[in-house]
């Protein structure tokens, strides 16, 4: 079914999240009487297509105040694809649950997840969330899904595919979002699995993805991507998010609390050996809407 369908088919229920910031809102409805969720994000100007945003594009003006040299007021542009497009569409469909509750808004906790917390409540959780919930994630690494949208991939065990992330619309290289799924992901679920004999290979894979990223797209230089990882991730697969550092729009996605940044993660392993990640207290924010924090919530 395509993308124009599921739109023209989707039936509005009620607003999930509105974000100021972040210029996108979230609506929950149907499609074909199963839930579906409609993500709408204002688009970004494509700064290579800008002298087509001429006077004969913007439309519908009208006043809304003045003072001495200074005016301002509202409008309307003419849109085209995809140089000045004005939304970007993402559709989950059908949504489950834990979509509803993901985009929906809600109120934030501070937690500090002992070591203890970890292997009590944590690993559980986690091993509820794995399965089939990841074979999208598989289809892309193993099954040759999104084929057409892959910049870079290497199959070997220590590899990983390099892809767009779905915030992206891929046109606009300042709002560029890329996200590398590790081919190790089975048994590196997050940065909790990693130990100081990870740390060579994210190093080498941390240059292999700037190495990439700056050959693909030619006005960007290695030090202007912002690699890291999550904790807690969306999904239990290793994966790293690379983002070029002026992107305005990714809200808690790179807050403290949520991102952590390779080169952090890669210089604790330093000193936390072995055991990594799991002998350490992981501080970080949990919206009341998600699963773990019902489990941790009369625990910290």
């Amino acid at each position: 079914m395509s993308l124009e369908h599921l739109v023209k088919s989707f039936t509005f229920e009620r607003l999930l999240e509105s974000n100021t910031q972040t210029k996108h809102i979230a609506l929950l409805g149907s499609i074909n009487s199963q839930p579906a969720i409609i993500r709408l994000e204002r688009a970004h100007y494509n700064l290579d297509a800008i002298s087509t945003l001429t006077s004969a594009t913007i439309q519908d003006i009208i006043n809304t105040g003045s003072n001495d040299i200074y005016q301002w007021g509202l409008g309307t542009t003419a849109s085209t694809l995809p140089d000045n497009a004005d939304v970007k569409i993402n559709i989950i469909y059908p949504a489950t649950e834990t979509h509803i509750n993901k985009y929906s808004h809600q109120e934030y906790h501070v937690v500090s997840e002992t070591p203890e917390m970890y292997q009590k409540y944590v690993v559980p959780f986690i091993e509820t969330q794995i399965g089939d919930r990841l074979q999208w994630v598989r289809n892309i690494l193993f099954e040759g899904a999104e084929a057409e949208r892959v910049v870079y991939r290497d199959e070997a065990e220590d590899g990983f595919v390099l892809v767009p992330d779905m915030k992206w619309d891929g046109i606009n290289v300042d709002q560029l979002y890329l996200t590398a799924i590790v081919n190790r992901g089975t048994q590196i679920k997050s940065v909790r699995d990693l130990n100081i004999g990870h740390a060579e290979w994210l190093k080498a894979m941390a240059l292999k993805i700037r190495t990439v990223v700056v050959e693909k797209y030619q006005d960007i230089k290695p030090d202007q991507l912002r690699l890291f990882v999550h904790y807690h991730p969306s999904y239990y697969h290793l994966h790293i998010h690379c983002v070029i550092v002026s992107h305005p729009g990714l809200g808690d996605g790179i807050g403290a609390g949520k991102a952590i940044l390779l080169e952090e993660v890669i210089d604790q392993l330093q000193w936390l050996g072995e055991e990594g990640f799991k002998k350490k207290t992981m501080t970080y924010t949990l919206g009341e809407n998600h699963k773990l924090w019902m489990i941790l919530k009369d625990h910290i």
